[in-house]
């Protein structure tokens, strides 16, 4: 007989977010704030979305955050996405961090007593009741916001207790696939630093004109390629550019695409909301009925387009769309950009999300008088960028493609992981499947 016991007594405490003030106040410190929808990224190690604000020092080492706490979103659920989700901290991610880590106020942290479970196996149970929809009894809507009876949750709801070592033994088999999917990760934003390093060179700095000017053969690169460089600059309104290069306002080289989607012919959809896609991927592609969704759920998209939200772009809310998205529809909230021929849809794509340009579309965002800082394509069409000649842009992508098609590969990799982890997941917290047989499942393919 496996011994159980409630959540509430597994704890050693519990306590609610705070959120604070976007600027210093008296006696404050500043503190990493994990929001609902930083969840996915924090998972992961990663604190790139996560804001910063500031907190009353006597408040924030009551609500400091360590290894191994337990994340609960309480408040601001959806029909397709309950409140209830959960994540586990890391120490990856503390080692990360340039602040104290703390999480907002529609969410609260459970720590467990590691004298009685193994925080990680909490973590997955909880992940568990998620899954198989039992914690959604326990979500209330009074108002516009859904919220989660934490309370009552964690007095009534009984965790299994196996003996600790079958306990970790559970936990290791699923925190090794997330393992393997961070991992690619990694070796995906290690890709991307290598293409956006090129991008720099070429389209920012100007490394191969310079290298002409100077009489010297552009570095690691074969002639054919050095050949469509110019060897002298020119003025413009953005100052020296390449000789025969231009200047175009992005309102010239792209459009806002306002599409709407057929649900006539779709029973079933992906719906993505701003908090579905996060520096560049896509969080998800569940279906869902059409019927139902939010009243923003509106937007068809196209292959090549680019999606980024208009609500706080510096958040890193944005995506490329690298494939044929028949059955996706998304938010009004994304502005989805269309490239026109003048210029490569990816590389239209890579200078809206530098960080210098998503810094300017926050500056143009937090200009707006309205509820959120907010950008359209109105105000942000004149912005001006270098263009370069299409034969050059065709062979930045040639370089480039090869990473390309590595971090897709990791991308179909991870989904393939995620998909074993979540039909392992109920399985085997259920007892429906041995520890012993899930090892091997796992073993052969992570």
């Amino acid at each position: 007989m496996v011994d159980s016991a409630s959540l509430k007594d597994l704890l050693i405490l519990t306590k609610d977010g705070e959120w604070g003030k976007a600027e210093p106040v008296e006696d404050s410190v500043q503190m990493h704030i994990i929001r609902g929808t930083d969840f996915s990224s924090a998972r992961y190690g990663s604190l790139s979305s996560v804001p910063t604000r500031f907190i009353p020092k006597h408040i924030s080492k009551r609500k400091q955050l360590a290894p191994y706490d337990i994340l609960i979103e309480t408040a601001g659920g959806t029909k397709d996405q309950p409140t209830g989700r959960t994540v586990l901290l890391k120490p990856r991610l503390f080692e990360k961090a340039k602040h104290l880590i703390t999480c907002a106020s529609f969410s609260r942290f459970p720590r467990v007593n590691t004298e009685l479970a193994f925080p990680e196996y909490v973590f997955w149970f909880l992940q568990y009741l998620y899954k198989t929809g039992q914690m959604e009894r326990h979500q209330v809507q009074h108002t516009g916001v859904a919220r989660f009876q934490y309370t009552n949750f964690a007095e009534t709801t009984e965790i299994p207790l196996p003996p600790i070592a079958e306990q970790k033994a559970i936990a290791q088999i699923l925190s090794s696939l997330d393992d393997k999917i961070e991992l690619n990760q990694q070796m995906n934003q290690t890709l991307e630093s290598i293409a956006r390093a090129l991008f720099k060179s070429w389209f920012i700095d100007f490394d191969p004109v310079r290298a002409k000017l100077d009489g010297r053969q552009p570095a690691g690169m074969d002639a054919e390629t050095a050949a469509l460089f110019p060897d002298a600059f020119e003025d413009s309104p953005l100052g020296k550019i390449p000789k025969g290069w231009k200047v175009k306002q992005l309102q010239e080289i792209s459009s806002n695409e306002s599409e709407s989607f057929d649900f006539a012919s779709h029973s079933n959809v992906i719906f993505l909301n701003t908090g579905d896609i996060a520096w560049g991927q896509f969080l998800h592609a569940n279906y869902s009925s059409g019927n139902g969704l939010p009243g923003q759920a509106k937007k068809a998209i196209r292959k090549n387009d680019i999606l980024i939200s208009e609500i706080r772009p510096a958040n890193g809310r944005y995506a490329f769309v690298d494939f044929t998205p028949t059955d996706y529809v998304v938010s009004t909230k994304f502005m989805v950009i269309r490239a026109s021929d003048e210029i490569h849809p990816r590389l239209l794509y890579r200078v809206l999300t530098r960080p210098e340009t998503l810094a300017e579309l926050q500056v143009i965002a937090d200009s707006r008088s309205g509820t959120f800082p907010q950008i359209t394509f109105t105000s942000i069409g004149h912005l001006k960028f270098i263009l370069s000649p299409t034969p050059i842009q065709s062979a930045y992508q040639n370089f480039v493609k090869s990473l390309d098609r590595k971090a897709k590969i990791h991308d179909l990799e991870a989904q393939s992981l995620s998909s074993i982890r979540d039909a392992l997941l109920p399985k085997l917290l259920s007892g429906e499947i041995r520890v012993k047989d899930a090892e091997k499942m796992v073993e052969a393919v992570a």
